[in-house]
């Protein structure tokens, strides 16, 4: 090379430049080349009914790897995928073996809040930073976990504007709510039901099915002098539901509106006429006009020809938030605690779901929007109609009396309408 620009009459400090460059760019390659992986480990869901939504996780992780060539900081980057079944015990399990076995740097989900809240001790323990999905309302509250941080939502994050929106917005005055029966199911509807009985509405009866029932026809026969109904469902269930809600004859006569991942793009791929028309708030959508979001969603559609969801787009997310961490301790993950201060002073300017930063107990504030499940270029999409800015775990509420009431659950807060 160096000969041929000789020939070509260059300068010799021009020579002498190209030299260097050339050299620097060798090196780095070498680094990049020679230098220890950094592993990430990803606990996710592939069997069962919240696979939907563990299988976009995966993929939305590979996106991001793929945007930076599995290299952050000079280092090679390896992906280590761990199926936890959906199952506490095993998410326990699995999250020992991408410490103790496969040595990992740090941990991407889990995905269910029942896992997290499965392995919040060892992580705690072992000192492993974990990037997590999961919306257990708990680990960023009133016991915070120092290795856990969250970009996605707490459970009721997403919940408590959708509460304001149904009374103040919509005017909605009775309301039944549906949920699976595990903590993300109890939390969101404890956020629903706190702002919308705040702005005059009432939860007139709260219905609660198992995570793996597939048939809601004894619940939805209990849907009955109603404005709205409010539905928190993770993984398929959200699909079943809408089905056979509409199968009821309910699509259209009575409202329905979603927690964020009852109608998440996830299943809406799977999805007809019957899911025309159903409200859910979220943080995010593969509608949002910013311009990270439009390429994310476009290398999605890409590689795998679907839309992210909340699943998706929150693996990728996550990732955004490691690699900013890392870059900012110069590529050394062995200090965890370090590492660890690093995540938690992240803020993302330009992120698919717009501008993020973190509170001080290492959950997300960020933007919350009201969606509306329309049809667009032969796909449902969920259409933003409404935004809620800068929103925390705590809503508009003082953090010191919102933390030291109880945590939301099947019981609180009371229902003090409950049959009226």
């Amino acid at each position: 090379m160096l000969l041929f620009l000789f020939k070509m009459k260059i300068p010799l400090f021009c020579l002498a430049l190209c030299s260097v460059l050339v050299s620097s760019f060798l090196v780095v390659a070498a680094y990049a080349q020679d230098a220890d992986p950094i592993r990430i480990g990803l606990m996710t869901v592939k069997t069962g009914p919240l696979a939907t939504g563990g299988i976009q996780m995966e993929q939305g992780l590979d996106i991001y790897l793929r945007s930076v060539s599995y290299t952050i900081a000079g280092r090679p980057v390896e992906m280590i995928v761990a199926d936890t079944g959906g199952s506490p015990a095993v998410a326990r399990t699995k999250a020992q073996e991408l410490v103790e076995r496969d040595g990992v740097d740090a941990i991407i989900g889990p995905l269910a809040a029942f896992e997290a809240l499965a392995i919040n001790s060892y992580i705690a323990q072992v000192g492993i930073p974990t990037l997590s999905i999961a919306a257990a309302e708990d680990m960023t509250q009133r016991t915070p976990n120092p290795y856990f941080i969250r970009v996605s939502s707490s459970s009721a994050q997403a919940s408590h504007p959708m509460g304001h929106y149904a009374a103040v917005d919509r005017e909605f005055r009775r309301a039944v709510t549906i949920a699976d029966d595990i903590a993300y199911g109890q939390e969101m509807v404890a956020g629903f039901q706190r702002v919308f009985e705040e702005n005059g509405g009432r939860v007139v009866a709260k219905l609660w099915p198992p995570l793996n029932v597939a048939e809601y026809s004894a619940y939805i026969a209990q849907i009955q002098n109603v404005d709205v109904v409010y539905m928190a469902f993770a993984g398929i269930n959200g699909l079943r539901f809408i089905r056979q809600y509409a199968e009821f004859g309910l699509q259209g006569e009575i409202p329905l509106l979603g927690g964020m991942t009852s109608a998440d793009e996830s299943i809406l791929r799977n999805m007809g006429d019957e899911a025309l028309g159903v409200i859910s708030s979220s943080f995010y959508s593969s509608e949002l006009p910013w311009p990270a979001n439009v390429d994310f969603v476009s290398r999605m559609r890409e590689v795998y020809d679907v839309n992210p969801g909340y699943y998706a787009v929150s693996a990728y997310l996550e990732a955004m938030v490691l690699h900013a961490a890392i870059d900012a301790v110069g590529g050394d993950t062995e200090d965890k605690a370090e590492l660890m201060n690093a995540l938690r002073s992240v803020e993302l300017e330009d992120s698919p779901r717009g501008y993020v930063r973190f509170d001080e107990h290492g959950n997300v504030v960020g933007n919350i929007y009201i969606f509306e499940v329309q049809q667009k270029d032969g796909r449902l999409v969920n259409t933003p109609i409404k935004t809620y800015e800068n929103v925390s775990q705590f809503w508009n509420y003082n953090s010191e009396e919102f933390l030291s009431q109880p945590v939301y659950s099947r019981n609180y807060p009371p229902a003090i309408y409950l049959g009226q």
